[in-house]
């Protein structure tokens, strides 16, 4: 019966840090794309993405990750903490904020 009771425990904990380990993987993998995004661009192809993107639905993997950042104040606040200062830094030498 202890032993059921510790291979379950085992098995949840190992479950959970699975988990929370590919939030973290995929944390990772969305915030360096939005970085490089913005390093990468000139200030005239974000200013025409802008423009673009107005008024269109988002992709299907974007509002799904942007439903989980709702979901998990401690995962949003940790995407925030990574790629604030880069996108501000570009859209103030872009002119995109004041």
């Amino acid at each position: 019966m202890i032993r059921g009771i510790c291979l379950f425990v085992a098995v949840f904990l190992l479950l959970y840090i699975g988990v929370a380990s590919a939030q973290n993987m995929l944390l990772d993998l969305v915030a360096n794309k939005v970085v490089q995004k913005y390093q990468g661009s000139t200030c005239e192809q974000l200013w025409q993405e802008r423009a673009q993107q107005q008024g269109k639905p988002k992709p299907a993997q974007e509002q799904e990750f942007i439903q989980i950042l709702r979901s998990d104040p401690q995962l949003r606040s940790e995407f925030i903490n990574r790629v604030a200062a880069p996108i501000a830094n570009k859209m103030f030498e872009c002119g995109m904020i004041p």
